[in-house]
């Protein structure tokens, strides 16, 4: 195997795309880290596992794990309102919840979600990025909420320039990085494709930051990466039977499960070779967080921007992947004292051009195509998301997904006709007769000119509710009041009843 796999020319393959996976990630894991407000050894202990633990038993071969601006903003509220103690016991139970769901085969359901909902949710999460990195960006820190990084963010560069908190310094950093990244990817010669824009950034910040000697904050990064790693306690695994931990537990596991198996159908959407398999990349993903937990290091995702870089660098095999993940862990043992010199603002400016990209507005008119619903859940999602939490926006999409859903399923045309005999009208309804039309039907109903006699044909009604056959047999009921009648089939009716179909 090993001699075809040499012969064939794909550990060439294999070993380019690495370095450039590499040279991607490692940035981003420090970046990450700090956004989510942890130190950057955790991420690139997360890292560190994605590449070679996760990269050896991944169902989707090309997908590289790691820590994601997804969970970033998850994981600084558990920060802030737990502290770092509580961040391994939770991220432990996610990966045995993942585990679990692989072992019992219920990956594809992951899939289930509606591409709107994870649209509007990545979005969201992009303008939360960008809300809290901004302050980063001045070498500030960043408040809890979305809107209050937004409402703070005036006076915070007012007390920069003031020279009372944070750095007009720092802020030049971010912003030269951004149009360095920027510049690349609107200029950057084809030969060179495969160099990151983000690798390019920092190297030349932080080579000018060094010889201009500037007062910006560091890096910090210990000089030993096993001084990082922070078992959970008996104590702090007992606080998982706290409510508020295990729904954290189960939104981390939801939102990583479903932000990697989406990615793993785009990833496998660029290119032919092996195909995905769900559940074992849902295994796999829980293992890998099992491990995060137990070190104290951040939670993993299958992350798409790592992913495509992959697959463009025309990798092979899954051993990219793990290479990729030795690369990192051989950076971080060897050249700890390199990483140190790197500018917090400059990893901040990464952030916030990734959290801007994530902010993809062009999808609105994308999803339109299929329904203007479809545009306004995502809308409504990364409103939601903006506004309250992430796990609220999420359900505050599923909520309006279900209701129009409920909508599509319940359509009903309802018409009111007169007929050739002088003081008859025909009451026609065709599609379906749910509680969500009900206020139609009534409204038609009270149309009805007195000393009516009314007939219902329900030749074309497919499905009939309690709620709309209550309003019937109460207008029926009614109608001699207004010298009217209402004639129906009840057997022809009936049989449009759920129950009633079912009995029979």
């Amino acid at each position: 195997m090993f001699k075809n796999y040499f012969s064939q020319g794909l550990f060439g393959r294999d070993l380019l795309g690495s370095i450039v996976v590499f040279l991607v990630a490692l940035p981003l894991c420090m970046g990450i880290a700090i956004a989510s407000g942890m130190p950057p050894a955790a991420g690139l202990i997360t890292g560190i596992i994605g590449g070679i633990v996760v990269g050896a038993v991944a169902g989707s071969p090309l997908q590289v794990s790691g820590p994601a601006a997804g969970l970033a903003v998850l994981v600084f509220e558990l920060v802030r309102e737990h502290g770092v103690i509580a961040l391994g016991p939770v991220v432990l139970l996610a990966g045995l919840i993942q585990i679990v769901a692989g072992l019992c085969k219920v990956g594809v359901w992951f899939r289930m979600c509606s591409p709107a909902v994870v649209a509007g949710m990545l979005s969201g999460i992009g303008v939360l990025i960008v809300a809290s990195q901004l302050h980063v960006l001045i070498d500030a820190v960043p408040k809890a909420r979305g809107l209050e990084n937004f409402a703070a963010l005036p006076g915070a560069v007012i007390d920069a320039v003031q020279g009372e908190a944070g750095s007009l310094v720092a802020l030049g950093v971010g912003v030269a990085t951004i149009a360095i990244m920027l510049g690349w990817e609107k200029l950057r010669p084809a030969k060179l494709r495969f160099v990151p824009g983000a690798l390019l950034a920092v190297i030349s910040v932080t080579a000018v930051v060094q010889v201009m000697d500037l007062a910006v904050k560091k890096v910090d990064v210990p000089s030993n990466l096993m001084s990082a790693i922070a078992m959970p306690t008996w104590t702090s695994m007992a606080g998982l039977l706290e409510p508020s931990l295990l729904i954290a537990a189960l939104t981390f596991a939801f939102i990583a499960s479903a932000e990697t198996l989406l990615s793993a159908a785009a990833v496998d959407r660029m290119h032919d070779g092996v195909r995905t398999k769900y559940d074992r990349e849902l295994t796999a993903q829980g293992v890998g967080n099992v491990l995060c937990g137990l070190l104290g290091a951040l939670p993993m995702t299958g992350v798409i921007v790592r992913s495509a870089a992959n697959v463009q660098a025309g990798s092979a095999t899954r051993m990219a992947t793990i290479m990729h993940g030795a690369w990192i862990l051989v950076f971080a043992l060897l050249l700890p004292w390199l990483m140190r010199m790197t500018p917090v603002a400059c990893l901040a400016g990464i952030l916030v051009f990734t959290g801007v990209k994530m902010v993809n507005f062009k999808q609105v008119k994308a999803l339109a195509q299929f329904g203007k619903g479809t545009a306004w859940i995502y809308v409504g999602t990364t409103v939601a998301i903006v506004a309250t939490d992430l796990l609220a926006g999420v359900l505050v999409g599923f909520a309006l997904s279900l209701f129009r859903l409920a909508l599509h399923s319940s359509r009903l045309k309802v018409g009111l006709e007169n007929h050739d005999e002088p003081g008859m009208a025909l009451l026609r309804l065709e599609g379906s007769a749910t509680f969500l039309r009900v206020p139609s039907v009534a409204r038609t109903l009270e149309r009805v000119p007195p000393n009516t006699r009314l007939q219902l044909v329900v030749d074309r009604l497919h499905h009939v509710d309690q709620a709309c056959l209550e309003l019937l047999r109460e207008w029926g009921r009614n109608a001699s009041a207004r010298g009217c009648e209402l004639v129906v089939d009840w057997h022809q009716l009936n049989q449009r009843v759920e129950g009633v179909r079912r009995a029979a």
